[in-house]
């Protein structure tokens, strides 16, 4: 009955003005994470992916992938549909580490290579990171015009930045934004950016630097031939993995697989 109460409160609201029950709105509802998407199983979540959308449950698979060796699933773990999957990396390595399974690599698909997971996973586990990372999603860098952030000089010692016409930073704020804890907002005087000519082209903030530096040699290392040749292991894992279970999964040592 509590669960039943829960769903019938989550779908409908009385209205303030006519006193009448009505279907809340979309903006009204519960976040899909704390939202019963079935009244059959009070955790299944609602959740998409690209074109795939589904009630239930994600699970993630850790699968060895040596050439010379036997596939083996060294480690599973489900969470509710909605669960991010970068938020799983550190979990699955905890759960490695403890059986002494940690690869010295772990090929991911682009779901988990957040620059946070990047420097993490190395910096406690010493496992690098081997995947697609998201492209600069500035105007600048996708249209390969004006100045995106990898144009700007930066100083990470001193806490400056120089952008691309030569002039220096005024401020460097670190975690001006309490909800973006590892940010560093850069800002230029603007006497030096109000006449500069080139002030539409520009961009203006910076990941924390360590984050910032494993994700633009990420992206860098990405485009390269020795960058295809040593992913394409787990393209062969992936599509495994699909004409199985049509879900996802990950990999083992020395190297290891996220499907």
């Amino acid at each position: 009955m509590q669960v039943l109460l829960q769903v019938w409160a989550e779908q409908y609201v009385t209205d303030t003005d006519t006193d009448e029950l009505r279907w809340r709105e979309v903006k009204e509802m519960p976040p899909p994470a704390d939202m019963i998407a079935s009244p059959y199983d009070p955790e299944a979540r609602y959740s998409t992916k690209r074109e795939l959308a589904w009630v239930g449950y994600k699970v993630h698979l850790t699968e060895t992938c040596d050439s010379d060796m036997p596939h083996l699933l060294t480690n599973v773990e489900t969470t509710p549909a909605t669960t991010p999957d970068d938020n799983m990396l550190a979990v699955v390595h905890a759960s490695l580490a403890t059986r002494d399974r940690l690869p010295d690599e772990h090929l991911v698909d682009k779901g988990y290579t957040d620059a946070h997971v990047l420097v993490d996973s190395q910096r406690q586990y010493g496992v690098t990171i081997v995947g697609p990372v998201a492209e600069d999603p500035s105007w600048q860098a996708q249209a390969g015009a004006g100045f995106a952030k990898a144009d700007f000089l930066i100083d990470w010692e001193t806490q400056t930045a120089t952008c691309p016409t030569g002039k220096l930073s005024l401020s460097w704020l670190v975690n001006p934004d309490a909800t973006k804890p590892e940010t560093t907002v850069v800002r230029f005087s603007r006497r030096d950016c109000s006449p500069c000519p080139a002030r539409a082209q520009c961009t203006w903030d910076y990941s924390h630097w360590v984050e910032h530096e494993a994700l633009r040699t990420a992206r860098r290392h990405q485009h390269i031939t020795a960058f295809q040749v040593q992913y394409a292991a787990r393209a062969g894992i992936e599509s495994a993995h699909a004409q199985a279970v049509r879900r996802c999964g990950l990999h083992q040592p020395e190297r290891e697989r996220d499907v």
